[in-house]
């Protein structure tokens, strides 16, 4: 046998196959198990005049003709047939979009059902099954719905297909916003998605779009707050931070975290205690996205509710500044250049330089990183110049315990190799 090495097979390539061919055959088979299937043979629909070209007491009728013939529905996994019929019904949808938004008095008592039934036919669908375990939201392209030209009525939140979710949040925004009695409502079934998510399936494709929905609901709520709105904020918004697809949504979900801080400072020491509580132990890139939502909620605290958290913060903060892993560390590091954190460190400085000191001046010594040997050097000045006898105190002291424990482990392995030694001398171990 040759004795060459073998080359190991390339990370874009998968059993023979490139990683963007595969990616293909994904998106290829999912959208096959669409609900719309081939009828067999092509599909005629009689054209109708336009509803501006008929006289006004003739578009009620003709209003409900063009509805039942958009009831019809077509293949759009055979790209190549009934080509004339789609765009013909695609433009009696937006002929009728646009006739329902400049007439008065057209949606009558008769016409209702008939709506109901076209939205109903074209859109309640069984979604194509996608398989989680294969599907990269950060790599992988999105799943477009093959039907889409006929689909920009409403949407299900659960599509891959981002149009749909987008034009989805703005429907559910609107009927939020104008029907009073299907809020609360709207705001549990919200609630059991989520649920859902972080405790069973953790997949789902609209938690962005339905929190962007909820930044908005959250502005909007009264003071004091409910206990149910304190309860969804505790139980499920801060519990979202435990999935792994965190980066899907995660700037949606800190706007979210601020919305409720801002109505109700007292919600500060919950929040930050759930975030320590839940806080990555293994993944660097949510470190860095934790650190960045708590310096957006550092940004509107109140004086008041800093003290009460300020201890369990900064020990978290100093674990941060003393990863190896730079970019966690840098981002830490990065809250001495926040002018309103700055004040607050100031203000509790005989609190925090303690808890912060050792990690920082043991950093300096032995940090691989020399950008971050820089930033530790800059956040030590500013400790130093806040409170120089503090400082002083804390350098005597961590040198003396340095020295100290040097010299224990100097002892330790004298006295680990004169047991040796004695070993050795009555022949328990060879010499």
């Amino acid at each position: 046998m040759s004795s060459a090495p073998t080359t190991p097979p390339s990370v874009d390539k998968v059993d023979g196959f490139s990683r963007k061919s595969v990616r293909k055959a994904r998106q290829k088979r999912s959208q096959s198990s669409s609900q719309f299937r081939s009828q067999g043979k092509p599909i005629e629909l009689t054209p109708l005049p336009l509803l501006k070209d008929v006289p006004s007491s003739e578009q009620p009728e003709l209003f409900l003709k063009k509805l039942q013939q958009c009831c019809v529905i077509f293949d759009f996994m055979d790209t190549l047939s009934d080509l004339k019929m789609k765009e013909y019904k695609r433009s009696t949808l937006n002929e009728l979009v646009d006739y329902i938004t400049i007439s008065r008095g057209c949606l009558t008592e008769q016409t209702y059902p008939e709506v109901v039934r076209m939205v109903s036919c074209n859109i309640f669908r069984t979604l194509p099954p996608s398989d989680s375990n294969e599907f990269d939201p950060e790599e992988d392209e999105p799943t477009l719905e093959a039907s889409w030209p006929h689909l920009q009525l409403l949407e299900l939140f659960d599509s891959e297909d981002p149009r749909e979710r987008d034009y989805l949040k703005t429907v559910l925004h609107r009927i939020y916003g104008k029907f009073l009695g299907l809020r609360a409502f709207i705001r549990k079934q919200i609630n059991n998605i989520f649920l859902r998510f972080v405790y069973e399936t953790e997949h789902f494709n609209g938690v962005a779009e339905l929190l962007e929905i909820l930044g908005s609901i959250i502005n909007g709520f009264a003071l004091p707050l409910k206990a149910e709105h304190k309860q969804f904020l505790v139980k499920v918004l801060i519990p979202l931070h435990t999935v792994r697809s965190l980066s899907l949504f995660h700037a949606q979900l800190a706007y979210c975290i601020v919305q409720f801080l801002e109505k109700d400072p007292s919600l500060t020491e919950p929040v930050i205690r759930g975030l320590m509580k839940f806080w990555p132990k293994t993944c660097s890139q949510k470190e860095v996205m934790f650190l960045g939502e708590l310096e957006e909620i550092l940004d509107v605290i109140e004086p008041s509710q800093f003290v009460k958290i300020q201890e369990p913060l900064f020990k978290q903060i100093a674990k941060c500044v003393s990863s190896p892993h730079f970019q966690v560390a840098e981002r830490a590091l990065y809250y001495w250049n926040n002018e309103y954190i700055m004040s607050l460190i100031e203000e509790n400085s005989n609190v925090i330089l303690p808890i912060m000191f050792s990690s920082l001046y043991r950093i300096s010594k032995e940090h691989w990183n020399p950008a971050i040997v820089a930033l530790v050097y800059n956040v030590l000045k500013a400790f130093m110049e806040m409170n120089s006898t503090m400082f002083d105190e804390l350098t005597a002291t961590y040198n003396e315990k340095k020295k100290e424990k040097e010299r224990e482990e100097l002892w330790k392995k004298l006295e680990d190799l004169e047991l040796k030694r004695g070993l050795r001398r009555d022949g328990i171990i060879p010499t």
